[in-house]
């Protein structure tokens, strides 16, 4: 897989390291490092383009394995990459 973007230093809130499988982390963050942005909505997918393009703030969204629904957010400066769930926003 290329990478599209940096991801910076990648971090995790302790809500999502303590319930997400770090396979299901692992596998988002190579998909959220080469444009796939997951399950957003279409107008969401085509502002992640625009946000690449620019360089805004890039949103992604995921499902573990059993279901859990959690986010990536790189900042628009591509230092951060932070993994989270909803409920951790």
């Amino acid at each position: 897989m290329r990478t599209t973007f940096e991801l910076g230093q990648t971090v995790a809130t302790a809500n999502a390291a303590s319930t997400l499988d770090p396979r299901d982390i692992t596998k988002a963050l190579n998909r959220h490092s080469t444009g796939d942005w997951g399950d957003v909505s279409p107008a969401d997918w085509a502002e992640n383009q625009l946000s690449l393009e620019e360089g805004f703030r890039l949103f992604s969204v995921y499902h573990a394995e059993d279901g859990t629904k959690f986010w990536i957010i790189t900042e628009a400066d591509r230092s951060v990459t932070t993994v989270l769930l909803p409920e951790d926003y």
